[in-house]
């Protein structure tokens, strides 16, 4: 079974220092000692211009771990380089740009890719979504006051193809409306591969992704409990990989 994610490694909320890239160094190397930014996976934004629309991203291919200080790039609202450099962004750039156009709100778009998001991604990927409910964490994300609420975070079909997959999410988040005191949805899955959130800065959203983590853990384990996730490694799920197979 996958470890939990509950692990004793903590570093503060807000890097104790005022530059975007070292503050993006500092995420990298939490959420892969927490296990959420494995390899070379995940890419994280900061907003460093709204008028016009330009974001602080990850280059690609980095280990999040030893991300150093030219390990970033500025791209323009369309996911071009404008800094001049030859280094290249992430290869998901155009999502955190639509996020960023989309919700004039957010200040930071974090993607993570944990061993729990990328399990319910696929088991609830003929849903739509995966609802959430009743717990007390739901608190964290931002303007939700109580437990007795849920969250219902959209899932997509995974692609390589990042013009067709923005254009799936642009359609969903066109039906949403972010203006209001509590947003429709905090982040969004895509199925076998990982979560996106976001925030007004990027303290709030390190805060939606430790919520959401442990959303998804919670969620995902009380499934298991249930019968209604198999558990990785059990013989009933050799069973039917066997059975695959054939």
């Amino acid at each position: 079974m996958p470890t939990s994610t509950l692990a004793t490694h903590r570093e503060p909320a807000t890097p104790p220092h005022d530059n975007p890239a070292e503050q993006l160094r500092a995420i990298g190397r939490e959420f892969h000692a927490r296990g959420w930014s494995l390899g070379t996976s995940s890419n994280y934004s900061v907003v460093a211009s709204r008028n016009p629309l330009e974001l602080l991203i990850t280059a690609s291919g980095k280990d999040k771990s030893a991300l150093g200080p030219d390990d970033f790039v500025r791209v323009d609202a369309h996911g071009k380089v404008v800094d001049g450099s030859a280094r290249k962004s992430s290869a998901e750039t155009l999502l955190h740009c639509l996020i960023c156009e989309k919700i004039p709100s957010v200040g930071a778009v974090l993607h993570t890719h944990s061993v729990w998001g990328t399990i319910l991604s696929r088991q609830y990927l003929p849903q739509g979504c995966l609802r959430i409910e009743g717990y007390e964490m739901l608190k964290g994300l931002e303007g939700i006051g109580t437990h007795d609420t849920c969250e219902e975070v959209p899932i997509f079909a995974n692609s390589q193809d990042m013009r067709e997959l923005s254009q799936r999410i642009a359609a969903r988040l066109a039906h949403a409306d972010f203006n209001l005191p509590r947003q429709p949805f905090h982040g969004f899955l895509l199925s076998g591969h990982g979560l996106y959130t976001w925030g007004k800065d990027l303290a709030e959203a390190r805060r939606h992704i430790e919520i959401f983590e442990f959303l998804f853990e919670v969620s995902a384990r009380a499934a298991m409990l249930a019968g209604a996730v198999p558990v990785p490694g059990s013989s009933s799920n050799r069973s039917t990989s066997s059975s695959n197979a054939q």
